[in-house]
């Protein structure tokens, strides 16, 4: 179908890999992306979708509370989840992951390796293999990523999915994909 230069290889990435300024307020990892993880797939010629921020789109910038970053990550996180509970949030996270389930059903149906989804782990929203909830980063998936693991299972499209953390050996991880 396509005979042009590009390599048909896409990856799944949470928002925040590639703008690390619309992550909640005190959680940045770096000023701007995390260069090794593009820097990877640009070498290895995979093109980088980036997945819609849910809590951006959902609950703002701020996360509906200026003072977020006077708690500890792992209790503002807990309370974005409970946020991300209600509606209109839920309706609005359930729309999103509907969005990038049908991109990814797109690239599948026309032939591109699909190499995986890139969640960010202790996210309330992203997290893959940790999230928050209870006040502690504890084991499990975030909302939006368990919705986009689910919708993948209903349609049958099989993908690896993992977590990163800004404390990972991330070149490691990426290498499993």
């Amino acid at each position: 179908m396509f005979h042009d230069g590009r390599s048909q290889k896409v990856v799944f990435v949470a928002h925040c890999f590639l703008n690390q300024n619309a992550i909640s307020d005190g959680t940045a990892v770096y000023p701007a992306v995390w260069r090794d993880l593009i820097e990877f797939f640009m070498d290895a010629h995979v093109g980088i979708v980036q997945m819609p921020c849910p809590e951006l789109c959902c609950l703002g910038l701020d996360r509906g509370d200026v003072h977020g970053s006077e708690r500890p990550v792992a209790a503002e996180n807990t309370r974005i989840r409970a946020e991300m509970k209600k509606d209109p949030a839920q309706q609005k996270l359930d729309e999103l992951a509907g969005h990038v389930v049908e991109q990814m059903v797109e690239y599948d149906q026309s032939g591109f390796k699909i190499l995986g989804v890139i969640g960010a782990n202790r996210s309330p929203n992203c997290g893959v293999d940790t999230t928050s909830d209870n006040n502690e980063e504890v084991p499990g998936m975030g909302l939006f990523i368990e919705k986009i693991a689910r919708r993948l299972q209903d349609r049958g499209l099989s993908l690896p999915i993992i977590g990163l953390k800004g404390s990972d050996a991330v070149i490691q991880r990426l290498r499993q994909l």
